[in-house]
């Protein structure tokens, strides 16, 4: 199913790119494999983190980042049920946090740390963000570490292996400027939709100064085929600065056995880590693109999310009940339904103009209607982990590029085990509800 293609699945800190670069200049790497760098793999971390879902490759790719389509289902925290969104627009003043009004508490004494200055440092080399990690943490034994500095192409990071006795766990902490009240700013430190992600606990709070916390525990591997947990916290400040902190009960991300039963940094140690003032330093350090906007853009043109869900169980068969359904977002929606059998989740996407496209999506299997309207269906395995989930998709598009798509699972979610043997909706019932007229009046 199609998924929303901004950022995010623009990694927090660093993009995918890989190349000798990361071997020059001030990019710290010691006591790793280059192919299991942790730029490299803190993406994927950070995107289970915040619940990003099964990705339609045929979308991705026809899509492309410069389309602006939303083509992922939303991740991270684009659906939120239940938490409050943060709004970041407008908001001024530093950083204050509890227990210091001149400085930051150390995580591992309560000493207070400097303020960052209002003449930032110039730079930090890798070994220097290391250094400050280190500091930062519970006195223990440190282990292999790699970091990356302020003046390389993509945004600093440090990552260590700590020990405070109970086992080693991977701790890491990642910089980078996000533009007030934007679309990332406010998904950055949303929770995620519990249908659609599996954690054990995310709380947003809001500090006094109007910066936004974000603390969530959830696991490295969606479908838990491992006993990884991923506790990650994530400071996003009304001037734009995001701090993303990330702990492991593991020495690795991936790769790399359970040492202990849980990540090493209680709740409130892993706030007073992310919200330490010497990081702001960090990013104020972080060159400024000179092209980067310096505005927030309008929010994302689209169909409405509610209009979507509403018209979704409109036309959903008799003798189903809908036990939960989707918030708003621009274009998606889903409802788990019950027909006696067990719950199915039933999630669509409603695309204008994506005729660009339509060569890609639309190929071996693809009946074309009277009317010119393309229909494909498909049943295929699920993508998302949960143990015997099964997908069956109506995909179709009209001849001006409207798409409809909508997809049925085995399960109240593609995350958790299948829970009956077919979803609760036929083929003929998805093609029925992807055809329906009623969606060109939303668009």
């Amino acid at each position: 199913m199609p998924v929303d293609d901004r950022h995010h699945d623009h990694d927090r800190y660093h993009d995918h790119h890989r190349g000798d670069d990361h071997h020059r200049g001030d990019d710290h790497h010691r006591g790793y494999d280059d192919e299991d760098r942790f730029e490299e793999r803190l993406g994927e971390a950070l995107r289970q983190a915040g619940g990003a879902y099964e990705t339609d490759r045929r979308a991705l790719v026809a899509a492309g980042a410069t389309r602006g389509h939303r083509l992922l289902l939303r991740s991270r925290a684009a659906v939120v049920a239940g938490v409050a969104s943060v709004a970041l627009v407008g908001l001024g003043g530093t950083l204050l946090v509890p227990g210091g009004d001149d400085g930051r508490q150390s995580v591992a004494t309560g000493a207070k740390t400097p303020v960052a200055s209002a003449t930032p440092k110039t730079s930090y080399t890798g070994d220097q963000l290391i250094g400050l990690l280190e500091k930062l943490l519970p006195r223990g034994e440190f282990g292999s570490a790699e970091a990356r500095g302020t003046n390389e192409k993509l945004p600093p990071y440090a990552q260590v292996v700590y020990n405070d006795g109970k086992g080693k766990a991977a701790v890491a902490v990642g910089f980078n400027r996000v533009l007030p009240g934007s679309e990332q700013a406010r998904q950055t430190v949303e929770c995620p939709d519990k249908v659609l992600a599996l954690y054990d606990s995310c709380v947003v709070t809001r500090l006094p100064d109007g910066s936004a916390l974000k603390i969530f525990q959830g696991y490295e591997y969606p479908d838990r085929r491992a006993d990884t947990k991923l506790w990650t916290a994530d400071l996003v400040t009304p001037k734009g600065q995001h701090v993303s902190v990330s702990e492991w009960n593991a020495a690795a991300e991936k790769g790399a056995p359970v040492s202990r039963a849980e990540p090493p940094l209680s709740t409130p140690r892993l706030k007073t880590l992310a919200t330490a003032g010497a990081w702001l330093g960090v990013v104020d350090a972080i060159p400024v693109d000179p092209k980067a906007p310096t505005a927030a853009p309008a929010q994302p043109s689209g169909i409405d999310g509610s209009a979507v869900a509403s018209t979704l169980v409109s036309l959903l068969p008799k003798g189903v009940e809908v036990v939960a359904k989707s918030g708003p977002d621009s274009g998606y929606a889903y409802a788990v339904v019950d027909d006696g059998k067990g719950r199915s989740l039933v999630q669509i996407n409603v695309q204008p103009n994506m005729s660009d496209v339509e060569h890609q999506l639309f190929g071996a299997g693809t009946e074309t209607l009277a009317d010119g309207t393309k229909v494909i269906t498909r049943q295929e395995p699920g993508k998302k982990g949960g143990a015997g989930i099964v997908m069956w998709t109506a995909d179709t598009i009209r001849t001006d590029g409207f798409r409809v798509v909508v997809s049925a699972f085995n399960s109240g979610s593609q995350v958790t085990a299948a829970t009956r043997t077919a979803p609760a909706l036929t083929a003929k019932q998805l093609r029925a509800i992807a055809l329906s007229a009623k969606w060109r009046g939303l668009g």
